[in-house]
């Protein structure tokens, strides 16, 4: 419904008063035997004078539903500039608004206390449960058993999952530091590699990797723990054969192996938040958090991420290098 139907519509009501009233005259006036015309002449003179009167309230009315349309499409913050109240209904509606807005002023304001708080918190506690990691790393830094490489394996998915904590906390923070710079692809990628280092062997999965030779602008801590996620996810559903990591085209990193792939069903919302799909319902060990702090992290880089799956074949997943209006710092 168009404004000029809501508007006719509202009035309807006045419009109807009038004719009635201009109906209960000409009764009156036929019932005394006085002309007619003492009454059609008023009744259009009063017409002409209320549809002048309706013109310019309709124009008033219209412009007064076109900036709050405007409004309506801005953010509590922004909803500044509301025109000056007619009456006391409209002074009551504005007052509510404005009552609703502070509210929702100091709430926020509430909020982002507790979200910071929350994050100084596990910031703390990341960088205090690190250090009994590094004990760890220590005590087994002399032993070369099996079990001791499996707790060593252990340890480091430790690692992994708090950095999952400290990245899914800082993703929406404001204070969150992105610094953009040029990197070399294989440095980033020899690092992440070198990580996973132990796993490669230990389940004997081969790794193909050749000098990409490429660089890229980016934040490299950021980028890096995107490249990590991936090969963690890898190494974790293949269990024989290969992981590649190759460079398609002149910006495209691939990341592909040879595990269990994906069912078509849960390919789409692979990169939801919780989303765990067939095989994580399946092990009850995914957390379906991995890709979707990799897609959200893209984005704040500028870059983009898809995925390919075919269950039993393997997954290949590509990371698009491109920035949109990115430039070196």
């Amino acid at each position: 419904m168009n404004f000029y139907q809501m508007y006719r519509k509202q009035h309807k009501k006045h419009i109807l008063i009038f004719l009635l009233f201009a109906l209960i005259f000409s009764i009156i006036f036929s019932l005394y035997h006085l002309p007619l015309g003492a009454v059609f002449y008023p009744t259009l003179l009063c017409a002409v004078f209320g549809l002048g009167i309706l013109s310019v309230d309709y124009r008033r009315a219209k412009r007064k539903h076109e900036r709050l349309t405007e409004l309506s499409k801005r953010s509590a913050e922004l909803m500044e500039g509301f025109f000056e109240s007619e009456n006391w209904l409209e002074e009551d509606y504005r007052k509510i608004i404005e009552g609703l807005r502070s509210e929702l002023r100091v709430e926020k304001d509430t909020m982002n206390l507790r979200y910071a708080d929350m994050v100084d918190y596990y910031t703390i506690w990341v960088h205090q449960i690190k250090t009994p990691i590094a004990a760890l790393r220590l005590y087994l830094s002399g032993e070369d058993s099996e079990n001791a490489r499996r707790i060593k394996e252990e340890v480091f998915r430790i690692e992994q999952y708090v950095e999952m904590v400290l990245a899914f906390l800082r993703l929406d923070f404001e204070s969150t530091d992105y610094v953009f710079a040029k990197c070399s692809l294989d440095k980033i990628v020899r690092g992440a590699v070198k990580k996973f280092a132990g796993q490669f062997i230990r389940k004997k999965i081969a790794l193909t990797y050749e000098p990409l030779a490429f660089e890229i602008v980016t934040d490299e801590k950021w980028f890096s723990f995107c490249l990590e996620q991936i090969l963690s996810n890898a190494l974790k559903y293949t269990k024989t054969g290969t992981v590649s990591i190759t460079l398609n085209g002149k910006s495209t990193l691939v990341v592909r192996d040879t595990g269990i792939g994906i069912a078509p069903e849960d390919l789409p919302r692979v990169f939801e938040k919780g989303y765990t799909g067939y095989h994580g319902r399946e092990d009850k060990k995914a957390s379906g958090i991995g890709l979707y702090l990799c897609r959200r992290i893209c984005e704040n880089l500028g870059h983009s991420i898809l995925i390919e799956s075919e269950p039993g074949v393997g997954t290949a997943i590509f990371l698009n290098l491109e920035q949109k209006k990115l430039t070196v710092e």
